[in-house]
C-alpha cells in the first residue's frame, strides 16, 4: 500500500518572465519517505522544489501555472500564511548558510523570533536539534563559538539542526552535498536516512548514485519536462523511457 500523500503537483508550468523552466509537470511526494528529483543542471528540479515552500513567491518576475496541493490543500490559496508554511517545510540549501552568530544561537534563534524566551526549553530544543542532526557530540563543547568555525560538512549539518528546531513536517535539500567532500557527503546521506522515519523529505541531486542510495522514489527532470516516476529501486533497475536510461549510464547530464 503506498503511504499518504503530502504533496500532490499537478501540471505545473513555471516561468521567469518569458522563459519556461517546467512544463506541465505531475508528480506526488509520500509522507516519511525520500523523493529525489533528478537531472543535469538546468532541468527544472531547482525550480521545482522551491515551489513546494513558496521561496519562488521572492523572485520578481517568476509565474507559475497548474497546482500544488499540500496536505490536500491547495499551497497557493490566499488564506494559506506563507510565514506558517515555511516553519513547516524547512529547505537546506546547496552551501551551508550558518548565520555569523554562535552554534547555539543559530539554532535557538528560529524559536527567539517566534517570542520563545524560556531558556530551559531552549536548551533542550538546541541539544535534541543537534542530537538529531548527528552533531552534538562533535559541538557540546562549543555551543558558544561561532557556527563560522566549523567545517563545510558540519555546517551543513547545522543548518539541518537549525531547520529541525521549528518542527518542520517537511525538509526539502537542493543539492545539499555539492560543496561537501566525500566523508561529509555519507553523513548526510545517513541523517537523511534516519530523517525519515520522522519526515517527509525532497531532495534535489544530479548525483545519480546519491539518488539511488537515499531515495524511495525519483523523478527525472529533462528541459522542463518530468520524464519518468517511480521507485527508485525500478527507475534504476528497468527505466521506461529511453532518456532516463542514458543519462543514470552517463551518456549525458
Amino acid at each position: 500500500m503506498e503511504p499518504p500523500k503530502v504533496f500532490e503537483i499537478e501540471n505545473l508550468s513555471s516561468f521567469y518572465g518569458a522563459k519556461q523552466v517546467l512544463k506541465k509537470v505531475s508528480l506526488p511526494i509520500y509522507e516519511k519517505s525520500v523523493t529525489s528529483l533528478m537531472g543535469p543542471s538546468g532541468c527544472g528540479k531547482s525550480t521545482l522544489i522551491r515551489c513546494l515552500n513558496r521561496m519562488n513567491d521572492l523572485v520578481g518576475n517568476f509565474r507559475m501555472e497548474g497546482k500544488i496541493l499540500y496536505k490536500s490543500k491547495d499551497l497557493f490559496s490566499k488564506d494559506v500564511d506563507v510565514t506558517n508554511l515555511r516553519r513547516e517545510i524547512g529547505m537546506v540549501f546547496q552551501k551551508p548558510n550558518p548565520f555569523p552568530k554562535s552554534i547555539y544561537e543559530n539554532i535557538a534563534y528560529g524559536l527567539k523570533i517566534q517570542g520563545i524566551s524560556n531558556r530551559e526549553y531552549l536548551d533542550g530544543v538546541v541539544e535534541e536539534s543537534l542530537e538529531r542532526a548527528a552533531l552534538w557530540e562533535e559541538v557540546k563543547d562549543r555551543l558558544r563559538e561561532s557556527a563560522l568555525s566549523l567545517s563545510g560538512g558540519q555546517q551543513q549539518r547545522l543548518c539541518i539542526a537549525r531547520a529541525l528546531a521549528v518542527k518542520p513536517r517537511v525538509i526539502l535539500f537542493d543539492e545539499p552535498c555539492s560543496a561537501l567532500d566525500p566523508i561529509a557527503t555519507a553523513k548526510i546521506e545517513e541523517l537523511i536516512t534516519e530523517l525519515k522515519q520522522n519526515y517527509t523529505i525532497a531532495i534535489v541531486t544530479h548525483n545519480t548514485a546519491q539518488a539511488a542510495r537515499v531515495s524511495d522514489h525519483t523523478a527525472f527532470l529533462f528541459l522542463g519536462d518530468m520524464i519518468e516516476f517511480g521507485t527508485t529501486a525500478k527507475m534504476f533497475t528497468v527505466p521506461k523511457d529511453k532518456r532516463t536510461e542514458e543519462y543514470l549510464t552517463g551518456k549525458f547530464g
